[in-house]
């Protein structure tokens, strides 16, 4: 998933679509330690686009200024 993707999406979608990249996260974790997995990189991918979606969201964010 690219960052431009990411960005056309509302912050309702973004927190959506993290909560499904969790599950799906947690899912490649079991199935690689029971030695299901056939593509042990998709772990790797989907951290990435979790992080990825994160730091989005925080650029988004208004930024606090107490000065």
């Amino acid at each position: 998933m690219k960052a431009k993707e990411i960005r056309e999406f509302s912050r309702e979608e973004m927190h959506r679509k993290i909560h499904e990249l969790k599950e799906e996260y947690f899912n490649l974790r079991f199935q690689h330690g029971i030695g299901q997995l056939e593509n042990p990189q998709k772990i790797k991918q989907t951290r990435r686009d979790i992080a990825r979606i994160k730091t989005i969201l925080q650029e988004t964010e208004p930024k606090n200024r107490d000065e």
